[in-house]
């Protein structure tokens, strides 16, 4: 007879510029695991710290290994050596995810990519127009650009209280050159969880989502309708679903 494991931990992580509050109510959307979202170097409760993807992996470690040991979890996650671990991140986060994934392919439960299946190796048109919005943060200023792009977002019908502040803007550039030196299909082929690929289908960074799972050993691709690259903002219910099949996977009993 199997063993039900223990209750799961869903660590999240945001994208560029946005903060733990892009989670907001995913808590009661994915109630059969503890959520516990974090925020990346710069952005939020890390506001005016330097970008490095290996501080944001110190922050994923740190969140993982200490659940694994029983000590961590955050306010209402439980704790309790051996339970499973998932690792959910959007756009940026789901970069930083992958290298976590990468670097500890046998740490996690299950991965979920959001929004983050782009090989910028592939795309020089891609990077250039990223890289370009980057390079034009430090001669605008992080508040006046911040002022327009949060105009899209407003347009695009986010809530208030999900837009994101100037603060995430301020490690923009650092933070998208790491990904572009960085980010590859290929860091996903010893990783031995379920991998969930997840994006929208009018997200551009989802041009690599076939290659992403061909790297997998078990991938799960899930495509939202009429979703853009904001989809855990602009479809909750979709994501949510998505995030609820990979605590399902991580939750089933071991032998």
């Amino acid at each position: 007879m199997g063993r039900v494991t223990a209750r799961p931990l869903l660590v999240l992580l945001p994208g560029t510029r946005f903060d733990t509050r892009e989670w907001d109510g995913y808590a009661e959307l994915v109630p059969d695991a503890d959520l516990l979202p974090l925020d990346l170097p710069g952005h939020g409760s890390r506001a005016g710290q330097p970008y490095s993807t290996e501080d944001a992996l110190a922050i994923v470690d740190a969140a993982v290994r200490g659940s694994l040991a029983g000590t961590g979890g955050g306010a209402g996650a439980g704790g309790g050596a051996g339970r499973p671990v998932l690792l959910a991140g959007h756009s940026l986060g789901g970069y930083v995810a992958a290298a976590y994934a990468h670097r500890h392919p046998t740490a996690l439960a299950a991965l979920v990519l959001i929004g983050a299946t782009a090989d910028p190796s592939r795309h020089p048109a891609l990077v250039h127009l990223y890289v370009g919005f980057a390079r034009l943060l430090p001669v605008v200023g992080a508040e006046r650009m911040a002022l327009v792009a949060n105009g899209v977002l407003r347009r695009l019908g986010l809530a208030a209280e999900a837009i994101p502040d100037a603060t995430g803007y301020a490690v923009t550039p650092a933070a998208w050159a790491a990904v572009v030196e960085q980010a590859r299909a290929e860091q996903l082929r010893e990783v031995a969880c379920p991998v969930f690929l997840v994006a929208g289908q009018f997200d551009q960074l989802r041009i690599d989502i076939g290659r992403y799972a061909q790297a997998c050993r078990d991938a799960h691709v899930r495509v939202i309708p009429r979703a853009s690259h904001l989809a855990p903002l602009t479809h909750r219910p979709q994501v949510a679903a998505a995030l609820r099949e990979a605590v399902d996977a991580a939750a089933r009993p071991v032998a």
